[in-house]
């Protein structure tokens, strides 16, 4: 084969995408997407009702808070709990006696106090946080760390089922030489 033919092959491939790169550049011109400034369609909304709960325990969107766990503590599962958490054992351990990680150690944390020394540098979002993990402190912050303690080192977006959460508060009681009796706590 000639240079000549070699040449001519050369330049039809280059010209071939010359043209589809100014082809494309045009197409992109000439069909701009641009959003209306108002919504060609209007839906008319109903008047305020009270959400219904959704199926599963979870909180229904905008909620000021969590489903309360209680009703379900007595059928929680610490099994079904031990399964759930399987998600913090990344951050956190639930031997006695167990080292930290990047969040202190679970053993015993039902009754203890919130931000306990526990060997572990907590954030003061939750040291300003006080009190104790009951059942009640554990279903908030299980729920969404953030909204319980605003500003915590602990990124888990949270547990949104119910049960889930009454499961683990379970699994985290029953990780005691006492574990408490949550039905009363």
């Amino acid at each position: 084969m000639s240079s000549f033919e070699l040449n001519k092959i050369v330049a039809s491939v280059l010209l071939a995408l010359i043209v589809a790169w100014v082809s494309g550049l045009l197409a992109s011109k000439l069909v701009e997407t641009k959003m209306p400034a108002k919504p060609a369609v209007q839906v008319a909304t109903a008047p305020a009702q009270q959400p219904a709960q959704p199926a599963g325990g979870e909180q229904p969107a905008g909620g000021a808070g969590p489903e309360p766990i209680k009703p379900l503590l007595a059928s929680a599962s610490p099994d079904a709990g031990k399964d759930v958490a399987k998600k913090c054992a990344a951050c956190h351990t639930f031997e006695k006696g167990g080292s930290n990680r990047v969040g202190p150690n679970l053993w015993g944390i039902v009754g203890d106090e919130i931000a306990h020394d526990r060997n572990f540098a907590f954030s003061e979002a939750l040291k300003q946080k006080g009190g104790t993990w009951t059942p009640d402190a554990l279903n908030e912050w299980l729920w969404k760390p953030q909204a319980f303690a605003k500003g915590t080192k602990m990124t888990f977006v949270g547990l949104p089922k119910a049960k889930d959460r009454a499961d683990v508060t379970a699994y985290l009681n029953s990780l005691s030489d006492s574990p408490k009796p949550l039905a009363s706590q």
